[in-house]
């Protein structure tokens, strides 16, 4: 089973004013399938009495049962606006009905951003939708300007949907993004990210026409964070990954990781390569390249004393949280190139690490790297593998990728001269041409 529900969807509609209360009833219950659970759900969705006038108070408390940010009306909107542009590109609803839409809004809102109004720089929408020019040209002008709004780099925010996965008692948060029908790309970030460090590649990929799928992992931002280090250990993060393309129905999917996410494709492939079409890998070694150099390479075990010091109980936890997250912070400032990370970005990353229970999660794949070594039947990646190196990284040699290719039947190997561990922040464009153009051959 596939859980579509958008928690945002919801939200941006909700306080836009595009549903209202008679339509939490099914709302309600639509958020129960999908596996989010509340008093006030149950309530709106009929399972337990609500009276009138108790509905608006059962609703702001549904949103957040179900994760959803509080917005004001003009961000309500801008949500609104991208999804509606979002199926003006890609063809689902008829063009004209949909700006027509659009402007409906604008004008119920009285709220006009300057972006949005190329859609109407030479359509006139009135009563009749009729447009000079004639319809064709009419709709072929909606949708060029839609795209143009979907490209603009603006802080209006990420254009994707959150949904839930479900791996038995595990709930998987991610983000989603791209044609329903397209081929199905599945991104892991590393740590200490969260679906956010493949920001700078989703709306690329799914306007090459990807419907791309980036997971917060376990132990991470919104997803559940299982209590217990077993929890963390390989084989329960490969099986999030199967468990995401099973409730996408599909039998292979595209997978690319960074840092432990990268791990963790590397290990789906071995496991599992009747479900991985192609394995794109970067800035983590193979998991027996990696393994060896920590405990035999001097030079690789001082540059990983932190995956030891990660050993310690609740003492990394206090250090990495300590003066508002400074060793997070200033370990991504320190060990990227300037510019690679905002104040916004270490803002939302922030957010990420506060999560109840979220740093105590993210050390635990250390821990569980530890005390719960898999061992591999057998050793080999068999799918297509292209592996994707920064040489500036502060903490993996770069040797280790091409060692990496002895344990590959099909890889390449491409290299940045100029890019450090975090290459997908550095070098945005280049990494996604790199996984467009292995996905699509």
């Amino acid at each position: 089973m596939q859980f579509t529900f958008s928690p945002d969807r919801v939200a941006a509609r909700w306080y836009a004013g595009k549903i209202d209360e008679s339509d939490w009833p099914a709302i309600a219950q639509d958020a129960l399938e999908a596996g989010f659970d509340g008093p006030s759900l149950r309530r709106l969705a009929g399972l337990e009495n609500v009276s009138h006038w108790e509905f608006s108070k059962h609703i702001e408390q549904a949103l957040e049962e179900i994760g959803a940010k509080k917005l004001n009306a003009n961000e309500a909107f801008d949500w609104c606006a991208r999804d509606i542009c979002r199926e003006i590109v890609n063809r689902t609803r008829d063009p004209i009905k949909c700006a027509d839409e659009l402007w409906r809004d604008m004008l119920r809102l009285n709220y006009y951003p300057q972006d949005l109004r190329h859609i109407f720089d030479e359509i006139e929408l009135e009563e009749t939708g009729a447009l000079p020019g004639g319809l064709e040209e009419g709709r072929e002008g909606v949708i060029d300007y839609a795209a143009e709004y979907l490209s603009l780099d603006s802080r209006r925010g990420i254009l994707y949907t959150s949904v839930h996965f479900q791996n038995a008692s595990v709930r998987l948060h991610a983000a989603i993004a791209g044609p329903e029908a397209g081929p199905v790309v599945v991104l892991l970030h590393g740590f200490p990210e969260f679906w956010y460090g493949w920001r700078k590649q989703i709306e690329l990929l799914a306007n090459a026409g990807f419907r791309v799928v980036v997971p917060d992992q376990r132990g991470y931002n919104l997803s559940s964070k299982p209590s217990g280090v077993a929890n963390y250990a390989i084989p329960e993060l490969v099986s999030d990954v199967i468990a995401i393309a099973d409730q996408l129905g599909q039998r292979k999917i595209y997978l690319a990781g960074h840092d432990w996410g990268a791990a963790v494709a590397w290990s789906t492939a071995i496991l599992h390569p009747e479900r991985v079409a192609k394995l794109a890998v970067l800035n983590v070694p193979h998991p027996s390249v990696m393994r060896r150099y920590v405990f035999t390479r001097l030079r690789q075990t001082l540059r990983s004393w932190y995956m030891f010091f990660f050993q310690i109980p609740w003492l990394p936890e206090a250090v990495f949280s300590a003066r508002s997250f400074r060793m997070g912070t200033r370990a991504l400032l320190r060990s990227s190139r300037p510019g690679a990370f905002s104040d916004d970005d270490l803002a939302q990353y922030r957010a990420a690490w506060s999560q109840t229970g979220a740093l105590t999660g993210m050390i635990h794949w250390y821990r569980a790297a530890f005390r719960h070594r898999v061992k591999f039947p057998d050793r080999m990646v068999r799918v297509p593998t292209r592996i994707l190196w920064g040489e500036r990284d502060q903490f993996l040699l770069a040797e280790m990728a091409r060692e990496s290719l002895r344990y590959c039947a099909n890889a390449e190997l491409y290299t940045f001269a100029h890019a450090t561990h975090w290459i997908q922040h550095e070098e945005p464009a280049l990494v996604c041409e790199h996984l467009i153009r292995f996905f699509s051959s």
